[in-house]
């Protein structure tokens, strides 16, 4: 599907600070329709801070969030839900214990009276988490299974269902596959494709190249709270996008330091092993 021309979501030069530490300084990114964009870095690179600023569970200091060209300040995150701004958390927000029709409702349940009564309406909480699923590729035959025993490749695929039949626009998935094996991971990426494929924008939020590069029409690399590079698809390719992840010049200066210390160390283990007995 083509990308849109106005984003369906960006951050303005926004900056984040937390008493006298920078966590975000000036950190621009923009979303289309029909597009996944990947946000590659470390550790304490600003991910987090600049993803809470997308959900509304921080405000920036500086700049501005803005939503289909509009400028926006999310109050709290049932803001930015209330604007189809839909975050995938690591953690999920599933619960275990309970089925996965009832899990996928979570929110909005489904319900039936009887009389003055009113109960789940579990039927019609299947009917709805089934079809939604199979818009994914997902199959369930027993939607009264407890989410606990899905995999995690199922467990991430069930999150991001429910968030795109919540009225997902741009879909935020935080770290997606970062606890999975590959074929776990696969699962998800797949998904990826897919939401893209039906016009969603997709932020994609890891620290493993491998699989931000299968799926990535841009990648943008923070460090330090500051985006280092920017690059589109056809601009990079895994080597590339491995040096620039790692710090680039930063990597290069310690890796000389390392290997003159290695060679250092060497020469001196040699000097005392030829010093007489």
């Amino acid at each position: 599907m083509a990308v849109g021309a106005v984003p369906v979501m960006e951050a303005r030069s926004v900056s984040k600070y937390f008493g006298t530490v920078i966590a975000l300084k000036d950190v621009s990114l923009a979303v289309h329709p029909g597009e996944v964009v990947c946000l590659l870095g470390d550790n304490g690179a600003g991910k987090s801070t600049l993803i809470k600023m997308l959900s509304g569970l921080e405000k920036p200091d500086e700049g501005t969030i803005a939503v289909d060209g509009t400028p926006v300040v999310f109050g709290s995150p049932r803001d930015a839900f209330a604007r189809g701004i839909a975050t995938v958390y690591q953690d999920l927000a599933v619960l275990p214990q309970m089925s996965i029709s009832r899990n996928f409702m979570l929110g909005m349940e489904p319900v039936k009276r009887f009389g003055p009564f009113r109960f789940f309406d579990e039927a019609k909480a299947g009917e709805i988490a089934r079809q939604e699923l199979a818009k994914i590729g997902i199959q369930v035959n027993y939607l009264r299974q407890k989410v606990g025993t899905m995999s995690g490749g199922e467990r991430q695929s069930l999150a991001i269902a429910r968030a795109e039949y919540r009225g997902a626009r741009p879909l935020i998935l935080d770290e997606p596959t970062s606890a999975l094996g590959v074929n776990e991971a696969a699962i998800v990426l797949r998904h990826v494709i897919r939401a893209r494929a039906r016009g969603l924008g997709v932020i994609f939020i890891t620290h493993n190249v491998h699989h931000a590069l299968p799926i990535g029409d841009r990648f943008v690399i923070l460090n330090r709270g500051r985006v280092a590079n920017t690059f589109a698809r056809t601009e990079i390719d895994e080597e590339s996008l491995n040096k620039h992840m790692g710090g680039g010049a930063e990597f290069d200066e310690l890796q000389r330091e390392l290997l003159t210390l290695d060679a250092e160390l060497k020469r001196s283990t040699a000097q005392k092993t030829a010093l007489p007995g």
